[in-house]
């Protein structure tokens, strides 16, 4: 992002402030970040920063300032920063904040001189209307996560994986939803003895192969056709096309060398939860596939913000939990950090939230008794200090207050303490319109990511395939390319090119069935070969598509 007037206030900020009372740092340093103060003060220390974490708390309670503190924390030390943005208030961190009464009383009261900060921020929305487009191809998502987002069931998802493993083996680019319709329509059974005679001898290829693999039917198929409209009414066919995201445009420093704030405008998505759910673990699975194995580096490469984090759990299946469980313990190896934000720990799935070491816990109410119950359970999360009541401090807290237990040492959670969060230093709101224009027009990926490219993909390469072919063997066109003329000539030798309903010999069937045979199998040979020419122009889906990640994502490798 170009350096704006308004950076001499960051530059300042940057240097760590006085030390507070008892000679404790109240403010960030090379390997923590000061979230706030009860006792004493309370940081989170980067080193362990990539153990994951959670923030919870009912709504108003104050979750979205804790995240932006973290955030603006991460991006001092120079870690690049991934948040959703549902209601528009995180906006606020690209601009530089306001020295308010409220702000400055808190501030003095933990011995921090307050500056006026602001963050270098990319903004990025999905249907592109107030950020960047942000793109997958279909091939990219995987059938594992596409039937998530289409909410299929078992049959059905049986039925995609078949799409998918034809298209891969046959060489066709699945780019958009008109790709994926193609190849569903190709693989659909033929009706009938007829109908399999119009069909061309490509398309029938692909029909058999796909019998191979399982019984597809034409009622799955167009149950899985009517799911894509759904998607495709909530929006979703603007996730997928070209160009596709590369996540390296999330890892990137400022000129000032601090971390890059990625926000994802999510208002309008959220109104497609699933859809919101599927596309924030798609970019989790891509970042556990592409990035090299770190170990335990000193502060992560990228921080990643999960916000209405439920969403991700409810009515998943058991196999998808495990496969999200497995890439959550896997990827702070990979030196990325994942923090789930919600409601109450207990959205969480016990086997994910025991991966999450770092927690920030805001106040929960109890009217009922259900609530009664989730406020013991968060209770039960935190390591227990003699001095504290967790379950009823959790009721008691104010606006700004949390309960916060960081990873310390050797990595052991930290006694639950009741801490006052610090007030950010950027702006706490939303942005205007024209902040946000500015913002995009200065951005370091303007102009990468916003005219959508149509690439040659499966749709066109099917269509393609029964241009050649429509022209009847019978009549002895020479059209059709290089296959129909190897077919005509072949049909001469041997007499097969007879008009349709005409008796062929015995030996003349066996002959026309070697020819079919000989053209189909050139046809395949002719087809891979087209689709590794085309993967250059389409992000290199076709040659790495045989071999998909732990969430069914092509690896990039």
């Amino acid at each position: 992002m170009a350096k704006r007037a308004s950076k001499t206030a960051s530059d300042k900020a940057a240097k760590p402030a006085p030390a507070a009372a008892g000679g404790a740092a109240s403010a960030d340093t090379d390997k923590t970040i000061f979230i706030g103060k009860g006792d004493q003060p309370t940081f989170l220390t980067l080193g362990l920063a990539n153990r994951h974490g959670l923030v919870t708390g009912a709504t108003g309670t104050g979750k979205t300032v804790s995240l932006q503190v973290m955030a603006e924390g991460f991006a001092r030390a120079g870690v690049s920063v991934f948040a959703a943005d549902i209601k528009g208030d995180l906006s606020g961190i690209s601009e530089v904040g306001e020295a308010k009464d409220f702000i400055l009383s808190r501030s003095k009261t933990m011995g921090l001189d307050f500056k006026p900060d602001q963050f270098s921020t990319v903004f990025w929305d999905v249907f592109g209307e107030q950020g960047h487009p942000v793109r997958a191809t279909v091939s990219e998502m995987g059938p594992l996560l596409l039937s998530r987002m289409l909410d299929l069931n078992d049959v059905q998802e049986g039925v995609l994986n078949v799409a998918f493993k034809v298209a891969d083996e046959g060489g066709l680019p699945l780019v958009d939803f008109k790709d994926l319709r193609a190849i569903l329509d190709a693989i659909s059974p033929a009706n009938g003895k007829k109908d399999a005679d119009d069909t061309s001898d490509a398309i029938l290829e692909l029909k058999r192969t796909a019998q191979q693999f399982g019984n597809v039917t034409k009622q799955t198929i167009g149950t899985i056709q009517r799911q894509l409209l759904v998607l495709q009414n909530q929006g979703g066919e603007q996730f997928f096309g070209e160009p596709a995201l590369q996540l390296k445009d999330f890892m990137r420093t400022d000129s000032n060398g601090r971390g890059m704030v990625n926000i994802l405008v999510a208002d309008k998505l959220m109104q497609s939860p699933r859809l919101y759910a599927t596309f924030l673990l798609w970019m989790l699975s891509e970042l556990f596939e592409e990035l090299p194995e770190v170990g335990d580096p000193p502060q992560p490469k990228l921080v990643f913000f999960f916000d209405e984090a439920h969403l991700l759990f409810t009515d998943a299946p058991k196999a998808l939990l495990d496969k999200i469980e497995q890439v959550v313990r896997l990827i702070r190896s990979k030196g990325v950090g994942v923090y789930f934000v919600t409601q109450n720990p207990i959205d969480v799935p016990d086997r994910v939230l025991a991966q999450l070491g770092n927690r920030v816990q805001h106040a929960l109410r109890a009217f009922t008794p259900r609530d009664q119950k989730a406020v013991q359970a968060a209770a039960q999360t935190f390591r227990p200090n003699p001095n504290l009541d967790t379950a009823q401090v959790i009721t008691e807290l104010g606006k700004g207050e949390a309960l916060v237990s960081f990873l310390e040492g050797n990595g052991t959670p930290a006694m639950v303490e009741r801490v006052m969060i610090r007030p950010p230093t950027a702006r706490m709101g939303p942005i205007t319109p024209e902040e946000r224009k500015a913002i995009m027009a200065a951005s370091p990926v303007r102009g990468k990511y916003d005219t959508t490219i149509d690439s040659d993909s499966a749709f066109e390469m099917l269509r393609e395939r029964l241009t050649q072919t429509a022209a009847p063997a019978a009549e002895g066109s020479s059209e059709g390319g290089v296959l129909g003329q190897l077919g005509s000539i072949v049909g001469s030798i041997f007499g097969t090119t007879r008009p349709r309903g005409q008796k062929l010999s015995t030996g003349q069937v066996i002959a026309r069935d070697v020819t079919r045979s000989v053209t189909n199998k050139v046809a395949g040979s002719v087809a891979a070969s087209l689709g590794k020419s085309v993967a250059g122009s389409i992000g290199g889906s076709i040659g790495r598509s045989i071999v998909r990640g732990a969430l069914g994502g092509l690896l990039r490798r």
